[in-house]
């Protein structure tokens, strides 16, 4: 099922349980109940519980968000350095050369076909990723530079190895959710007890107030769907791409 199916079914949920319970209560509700002599208390009540509540909620946005930002930002560093890695062997012998960018290339590949999907399924890099670059990165270390030139080039060539080698882990270990599960009880607890408050104002059968009940459950089922979607970077409807990789790397899309 589509999550932006999901995403629409939840609203449709949240504002049909809401109407339903506003009429349901409507139906039993005793005959000297009056609507309009709401508590003040009560009143006052769902003002700061609604205020804690949007905080909370833009405080996780924020969170998924930033930790959405920092993978793509994990993504883009490593594809560079691979990048840079390929470009600058050109200073090396023809076979040394090619054998470097053909490993890179073999590690770039398996990246974006095999090990994007094992993130996305399974929240993790596989071990044949770890063997590939493993290889760029002895074949780099290993070389003996055979003049000045290939001197001058050898240690920068080291450092963007361990930039990739850097990146990489950073990526490994934001494959998973960011939410850790007490947080997203609060969440839907919150949630519960926000949208559950608007009974304690008493609102009425009328059209006005049935809509805004409504439309105020489905602003919040679509907020947790959108902190449920960046909680997982690389593997739900707006995720992190491997963009940078197929950019840097056009040929191995061809």
């Amino acid at each position: 099922m589509s999550e932006w199916l999901v995403l629409v079914l939840a609203m449709l949920a949240a504002c049909a349980v809401v109407v339903v319970i506003t009429l349901v209560r409507h139906r039993t509700k005793a005959e000297d109940d009056d609507p309009t002599e709401t508590p003040d208390v009560i009143e006052y009540m769902t003002m700061w519980i609604g205020v804690v509540y949007a905080i909370v909620l833009g405080l996780a946005i924020a969170g998924v968000w930033e930790a959405r930002v920092a993978a793509q930002d994990h993504v883009q560093a490593e594809a560079q350095a691979l990048h840079e890695i390929s470009e600058r062997v050109r200073v090396y012998p023809p076979d040394v050369r090619d054998r470097i960018r053909g490993d890179v290339d073999a590690y770039v590949g398996h990246v974006v076909t095999t090990e994007w999907k094992t993130m996305a399924d399974h929240g993790r890099v596989t071990g044949r990723g770890d063997e590939l670059l493993a290889r760029v990165r002895a074949d780099v270390t290993d070389y003996q530079p055979k003049s000045d030139f290939e001197a001058q080039a050898y240690q920068p060539l080291v450092d963007q190895v361990a930039a990739a080698a850097q990146a990489r882990t950073a990526r490994a270990d934001s494959t998973g959710p960011t939410m850790p599960g007490v947080v997203w009880f609060g969440l839907l607890s919150g949630a519960v007890v926000t949208i559950g408050m608007v009974f304690a104002l008493q609102i009425r059968r009328t059209t006005r107030e049935l809509v805004l009940a409504g439309l105020f459950s489905a602003l919040i089922a679509f907020l947790l769907f959108l902190i449920w979607d960046f909680d997982a970077p690389y593997s739900r409807g707006v995720s992190t791409t491997a963009g940078p990789f197929l950019a840097l790397f056009p040929h191995l899309t061809g």
